[in-house]
């Protein structure tokens, strides 16, 4: 449930097929999936989905209005349609970057929109500290900036205290004596050579994520752990960019806020984001000046409750 009283399909746009599809080869490995939905003449924005490893969803096309908006998105490597599936060889942050860049290059576009919440405001931020020119706007939810301290709070210790109960079988899934590094204990588990440790650990893993990722615990997103082929490439992909950190130096976004403070940005954050505390949200946008914070009262972690669906599409809207 949500205190707001419109529903979700009020607030977004309707549901739309896209109007083109294809694989980009990015590498001798590697191979994304891409959409286009929309206007095929409207303004040009590329949506970068969570996770890592979350995957492209249908849903997200209806956060724009189809007759402006020329959506494109795509399959970071490893999951969703891209292949290989699963695959952690060659997958790092400034490969996905490159992907991104591969993508506008093949899509002859000059500058777009960044549009990312979760992980995707990492890749997005981290996208335009990298490209600063082809950015036209930023619109961000869910603020994570991929930081030790951020992973320990959700990971390790913080939300635990809020959501004893869902991280309990998390947290029991690991035996005692390796209790205290569980990004560590997982990785080695969704690295195995054995399947079943593998499904094992990464249906704990996205179990543990998703009964977190709402205000009030939604079972559809539950159920999203009992889909085992996506919560092994989730949980696999997630969890070789967090024991790397991410593939960068702690702080990364914040070192690098220069590059990307002109770049008109609308932050949209839940007040009570249990995944990504607001606090990483707030920080940035004391960084950039050029940015609007909106604090939503009522709301967690997912671009899917209604009042961040909300904010999110008044910011397409006016962007």
């Amino acid at each position: 449930m949500s205190l707001s009283s419109e529903t979700i399909d009020e607030v977004l746009y309707p549901k739309i097929e896209p109007y083109a599809t294809g694989m980009l080869p990015v590498s001798d490995r590697h191979t994304i999936a891409w959409e286009c939905a929309g206007n095929p003449d409207g303004t040009p924005v590329i949506v970068i989905h969570g996770g890592p490893g979350g995957g492209s969803q249908p849903s997200y096309r209806r956060y724009f209005d189809p007759q402006k908006w020329n959506i494109i998105q795509f399959d970071q490597r490893g999951c969703g349609k891209s292949t290989p599936y699963a695959d952690l060889e060659e997958n790092d942050t400034m490969s996905l970057v490159s992907d991104i860049e591969a993508l506008r290059l093949h899509f002859k576009v000059e500058t777009w929109h960044v549009f990312g919440g979760s992980w995707g405001s990492t890749l997005s931020m981290i996208y335009g500290i990298t490209h600063p020119e082809r950015v036209r706007s930023f619109i961000l939810r869910g603020i994570f900036m991929c930081r030790k301290s951020e992973l320990h709070w959700f990971y390790q210790e913080g939300a635990s205290h809020v959501f004893p109960d869902a991280f309990e079988p998390y947290f029991n899934h690991i035996p005692k004596d390796e209790q205290s590094a569980l990004i560590p204990a997982y990785y080695k588990r969704l690295t195995s050579e054995d399947v079943e440790i593998r499904r094992a650990a990464a249906k704990e893993w996205t179990r543990w994520e998703m009964a977190t990722s709402r205000l009030f615990p939604d079972p559809e997103y539950l159920d999203k752990a009992e889909d085992l082929d996506f919560a092994v490439a989730f949980a696999r992909i997630e969890c070789h960019y967090f024991i790397n950190g991410i593939f960068v130096e702690d702080g990364f976004i914040l070192n690098h806020t220069k590059s990307i403070e002109k770049i008109p940005t609308v932050i949209v954050q839940g007040r009570y984001d249990m995944v990504c505390p607001v606090k990483s949200a707030w920080e940035l946008h004391k960084r950039l000046p050029n940015s609007t914070l909106h604090i939503i009262p009522d709301a967690g972690h997912s671009m899917g409750e209604v009042p961040i669906a909300k904010a999110l599409v008044e910011a397409t809207d006016l962007a």
